[in-house]
């Protein structure tokens, strides 16, 4: 699989993989929390780790959020951070912030120029995401623009959308993420993402939740998705395994496409 435009962040390449990288998030409540599930996380030596802001008690203090932040990209010991402050809306915890109070502090954390890449939503007010937009820019961060649907698998051509949509808004990265309610759903995601992914310069990351979905967690990157998403100390989102089990599965399934010795009969 080949994506017209890779994005290479600390030696790391997201697109034009044989295989997708791999980000672990972080959920702990409080800065020792998070800072004993890096240490857990690190040992497995992801690609990523995505920490979820939103689930953090202290989210509500910018000074601790960005000094936790620090201590975090220290602790990764070279493996890019994602920052991600997912709303209430879009399947995130709720948190004592306004959309103008995520917008800030995600632009703080960009300003820091210490993570990797952040995450800000499309369907958020759109002068937050230029706010955003501009810090990442301005330091070198990575802007992922995604959508998450926790209620449905919208159509094929409402889901094409929101590839286009998130591309149009300046994402570096595109994230689309839905929740099915039968296998046909599934099909319609991996349908998508590969019609997005021959149409867009940027590298897609797309994911169908739940149960039924954990296919597109496994095998999404040959239709186009560069980046999966493994279970941590505690899932994220629903259908997150954990990153031994995933790992394994996608050495199958190299092993199986690629014709080497062991591979799958």
């Amino acid at each position: 699989m080949e994506c017209s435009k890779d994005i290479v962040i600390r030696g790391r390449v997201i697109g034009g993989r044989a295989a997708p990288l791999v980000c672990v998030p972080l959920t702990g409540r409080t800065r020792a929390q998070i800072l004993e599930e890096m240490r857990g996380v690190i040992a497995t030596r992801p690609d990523l780790v995505e920490w979820r802001a939103d689930f953090y008690a202290g989210i509500g203090d910018q000074a601790d959020v960005l000094e936790t932040c620090a201590l975090l990209v220290r602790a990764a010991q070279g493996i890019p951070l994602l920052f991600t402050v997912r709303s209430a809306r879009e399947g995130g915890q709720p948190i004592p912030l306004s959309d103008d109070d995520i917008a800030g502090l995600c632009a703080a954390v960009c300003e820091t120029g210490s993570i990797g890449l952040v995450d800000f939503e499309c369907d958020a007010p759109l002068a937050g995401l230029d706010r955003v937009r501009a810090a990442a820019r301005a330091s070198g961060t990575l802007l992922v623009v995604s959508h998450h649907n926790f209620r449905e698998t919208p159509g094929d051509e409402a889901l094409y959308a929101k590839f286009l949509e998130a591309a149009r808004l300046g994402g570096d990265v595109v994230k689309v993420a839905v929740m099915p309610a039968s296998p046909d759903d599934v099909l319609t995601l991996l349908r998508v993402t590969w019609r997005a992914s021959q149409a867009l310069d940027q590298p897609l990351i797309s994911m169908s939740m739940g149960a039924d979905g954990v296919l597109t967690r496994i095998a999404g990157w040959r239709f186009g998705s560069s980046v999966t998403f493994a279970g941590g100390e505690e899932s994220s989102a629903p259908g997150q395994m954990p990153i031994e089990d995933l790992r394994r599965l996608l050495a199958f399934l190299q092993r199986a496409g690629d014709g080497s010795p062991g591979s799958a009969r």
